[in-house]
């Protein structure tokens, strides 16, 4: 939907569609809709008072308190009902609310640029862009599409970030998240005096874990981790990713902030393994964009 509290996607089309609405019209839709009241009206309701004859879904409903219920509700008052048409593509179209609805947890993307080996600033005194400005913008794009960016103190420290959508066709700002052991922050630090300092919030001494769920009971659904490397080594380490987009420039640099450091997989078959990555190449830049397999996934190979 639009907003928070406002119409879901059914009620808002059919809102627009003159009664009698034909008999031969189809409503397609990536999730099944909604079957209880909660800050809208149900959605199936309202499909079945309107007279919809036959409705196409991608994927049901994830909740295992509503899963199928609306596929009920539709049969039991004559809608004709296809289930699991792409259910895959629908699935990862709604990958963060699917992830939140059943854990309680944000869906996490860990997303950075980095040398060919694997660190993620340059010498002192440099401009700290390893990446492309295409690169760049390309990456700036995910921001408009998550409900929070996380970074850890020293990327205030050392980059005094704005973290705001400035690119792309979404412009919602989302909470700033700013993990920090000492409390020492720069209190001139941009992020602290600019027009959406009422939406960044800063955790002392807490666990990226225990940071995560006290998200999730906010409803916040999704978080982008953008740094630095202690912040994603402990999501690495905690196997808290669900998908990663990594840009790699064409250079070595030695020395720096490794990307992922931290304590690293005892072994190679307990190593974080990608499935079908995506490779997408950015000017002289390679973004690759995968989603971790499974442990049992893993397990079974």
């Amino acid at each position: 939907h639009r907003r928070a509290g406002g119409d879901h996607a059914e009620i808002d089309c059919l809102r627009k569609l003159d009664d009698p609405i034909p008999a031969e019209a189809v409503l397609y839709v990536t999730l099944e809709p909604c079957s209880t009241r909660g800050r809208t009206a149900p959605c199936a309701n309202y499909i079945i008072q309107r007279g919809v004859r036959r409705v196409v879904i991608g994927a049901v409903d994830p909740n295992p308190k509503h899963r199928g219920r609306a596929i009920g509700l539709l049969h039991a008052a004559g809608v004709d009902v296809r289930t699991s048409v792409l259910e895959d593509e629908c699935t990862r179209l709604n990958e963060a609310f699917n992830k939140w609805i059943v854990t309680g947890e944000p869906f996490v993307i860990a997303k950075c640029g980095m040398s060919l080996d694997g660190y993620l600033t340059r010498p002192p005194g440099e401009t700290r862009w390893l990446t492309s400005e295409s690169s760049r913008t390309h990456a700036h794009q995910l921001r408009g599409f998550v409900d929070a960016i996380l970074v850890g103190a020293e990327t205030i420290r050392r980059d005094n970030p704005r973290l705001t959508v400035r690119k792309g066709p979404r412009r919602t700002q989302p909470w700033r998240v700013i993990l920090t052991k000492s409390g020492r922050l720069p209190q001139n630090a941009t992020i602290f005096r600019d027009s959406a300092k009422e939406r960044t919030v800063v955790y002392r001494n807490r666990t990226l874990r225990a940071v995560l769920r006290d998200l999730g009971r906010r409803e916040i659904t999704s978080v982008l981790i953008e740094g630095g490397g202690d912040v994603l080594s402990q999501a690495l380490d905690q196997r808290l990713i669900d998908k990663v987009q990594i840009y790699i420039a064409p250079l070595f640099t030695g020395g720096g902030v490794l990307a992922f450091g931290g304590k690293g997989a005892a072994s190679t078959q307990q190593s974080l393994r990608l499935e079908s990555p995506r490779y997408e190449r950015i000017g002289q830049d390679i973004c690759i964009t995968s989603y971790p397999k499974k442990a049992t996934d893993v397990t079974a190979k």
